[in-house]
């Protein structure tokens, strides 16, 4: 398995122009809250389990991958977790699971043609057209470089 600093290099590669890393830096936290709140919607059996079940399953094999690479970017990984969890919850509880489902779904939408905008003014593919961990180390890319600017060495 590459290590952190090859699969950031890697990443890096795809993300050269200032525009379409501004870009990402909202669009990609965006992504995530989206998968998140999606699977925060998905049907569980309520003797057994609680709205946002299988968004905790996510997050957490989300967790594993990113503790591995590094245990100081898993555990700024989970800060973001649970802020994203705290928003999908208080909406669920406010608009309902389908109405957070389509909220979810419109931005997702809006996010993916602002990344796909932000790699046309950079003329280079999405990095997960290469490979698909690609789509768990976009934000992981984006916390590494957070934590590097709080003096914070991976």
């Amino acid at each position: 398995m590459r290590d952190i600093h090859q699969w950031f290099g890697s990443y890096a590669a795809d993300h050269q122009n200032p525009t379409n890393r501004a870009i990402h830096w909202v669009c990609v936290p965006v992504i995530m809250w989206c998968v998140i709140a999606a699977l925060w919607t998905a049907p569980v059996m309520p003797q057994w389990m609680k709205p946002g079940f299988w968004a905790a399953v996510a997050m957490f094999l989300a967790f594993l991958f990113y503790y591995r690479l590094s245990r100081k970017l898993g555990f700024a990984m989970v800060l973001v977790f649970v802020i994203s969890s705290v928003i999908a919850w208080a909406l669920y509880g406010v608009l309902g699971p389908r109405d957070l489902l389509i909220l979810a779904a419109v931005l997702f939408v809006l996010a993916w043609i602002g990344q796909f905008i932000g790699h046309a003014i950079e003329g280079r593919r999405p990095a997960f057209l290469t490979n698909i961990v690609q789509l768990l180390i976009g934000p992981a890319w984006l916390m590494g470089k957070l934590l590097r600017r709080l003096g914070v060495a991976l």
